[in-house]
């Protein structure tokens, strides 16, 4: 039959009880994602807390693929120091 029809002859087979138990798992971990997303950005009152370098425009601080956590703090930092700009486009 193919990928599809397996699939859609399984669900078919399920029983009731098992697919809503599926669909509320799935449920509970897209809402724990979207409320762990939601915790980080009121903790560190950033729009985008976590991101990654995806070019290599930021060595030497920073490579490819790095995970980068950002928390808006209300200090001065000495120079040379990385600093991310947020730009409002008007």
């Amino acid at each position: 039959m193919g990928f599809v029809g397996d699939t859609v002859e399984s669900i078919r087979s399920m029983q009731i009880r098992h697919v809503l138990t599926q669909i509320i798992s799935l449920g509970m971990i897209v809402t724990s994602a979207l409320i762990i997303w939601k915790g980080l950005i009121v903790v560190t009152g950033s729009e985008s807390p976590v991101v990654v370098v995806l070019s290599g425009s930021m060595e030497p601080g920073f490579k490819r693929g790095d995970i980068l956590f950002f928390a808006h703090e209300q200090r001065s930092y000495p120079h040379r120091r990385n600093s991310c700009f947020q730009c409002r486009w008007t």
